[in-house]
């Protein structure tokens, strides 16, 4: 039924998730390692839905359906805003004007100030191509319409549910780590392009190699993703490495964690640690020609 059987990874993601939540609510009291871990899990959500979104895993709409339900409550917010956002807007422009989610609408810096701001800044931003994608659908496709607007609303019965059931634990348990789960991908698409060259064939990209890659099911190959996305995550590594060679050696980081510490906390107190922004070089270059 999975198109790819390298989709065993995500489905036992969900159920891990699945269960984290269910065990925590079922226990009398606060358990700081298990809620850890349903914050690490909401990690791995934020990458379904942008694998799901890109090539759905299923042979079966039905189930590729009840996926996006399910990517709706532990993502957190309805799956289908993945299209207009990111499929139509962000691949198309990839960091360039156009893009809702450029990286230097606000600052050139890269900082731990810019990267924390940058998650509120770009969901304003995003609310455009959003609403126009409803509207498009609303006059054009309405069966589709429809069903993006039952994702808020199974969202809505959901959580409603939930905290009527025990609002504490609802808060804890579902909507802190959604809320780490939508913060965090916007995060990562921050670190991904902040800094590099948007008009480079393949320098418009960082990459994330190491273990914390293979966690996030090599979303971390982002420059291999932008050529192309509809390729599915586990072919990424050969295809990375098939022009690992042309991308400029700085975005190619061995580690994600290593490049949070070093550039966010490192970096502001040591200039050596902080990136250099190849788009200024580029733009000072042109302006000096």
């Amino acid at each position: 039924m999975l198109k790819y059987k390298a989709d065993l990874f995500s489905l036992l993601y969900m159920v891990i998730s699945t269960s984290l939540l269910i065990i925590q609510w079922s226990l009398p009291e606060f358990n700081p390692f298990l809620f850890a871990a349903s914050l690490l899990m909401a990690c791995t959500s934020f990458v379904i839905a942008h694998n799901h979104n890109h090539l759905p895993m299923w042979k079966w709409d039905f189930l590729n359906k009840l996926t996006d339900y399910w990517l709706t409550i532990f993502y957190g917010f309805p799956p289908y805003v993945w299209v207009p956002t990111h499929n139509l807007n962000h691949h198309k422009y990839t960091n360039r004007d156009g893009d809702y989610t450029i990286t230097y609408r606000i600052s050139e810096k890269n900082n731990f100030f810019t990267m924390l701001s940058f998650p509120i800044v770009s969901a304003v931003f995003q609310q455009k191509p959003t609403s126009d994608y409803l509207k498009y659908q609303w006059k054009n496709n309405k069966g589709l319409f429809f069903y993006c607007i039952s994702q808020y609303a199974f969202l809505i019965v959901f959580l409603a549910g939930a905290f009527y059931l025990d609002w504490k634990k609802a808060l804890l348990y579902i909507v802190i780590p959604q809320q780490f789960s939508v913060q965090f991908v916007l995060i990562i698409n921050y670190i991904q392009h902040v800094h590099c060259d948007e008009e480079s064939k393949y320098n418009h990209s960082r990459n994330f190699l190491g273990w914390g890659n293979k966690f996030l099911l090599n979303n971390g190959l982002h420059t291999a993703h932008h050529e192309n996305m509809g390729m599915h995550w586990s072919e990424l590594p050969k295809a990375h490495a098939a022009i690992a060679h042309k991308i400029d050696p700085s975005l190619n980081e061995p580690s994600l964690p290593w490049y949070l510490f070093r550039v966010y906390i490192l970096g502001a107190f040591i200039p050596k640690f902080r990136t250099k922004s190849m788009r200024l070089e580029r733009l000072q270059k042109s302006e000096a020609m």
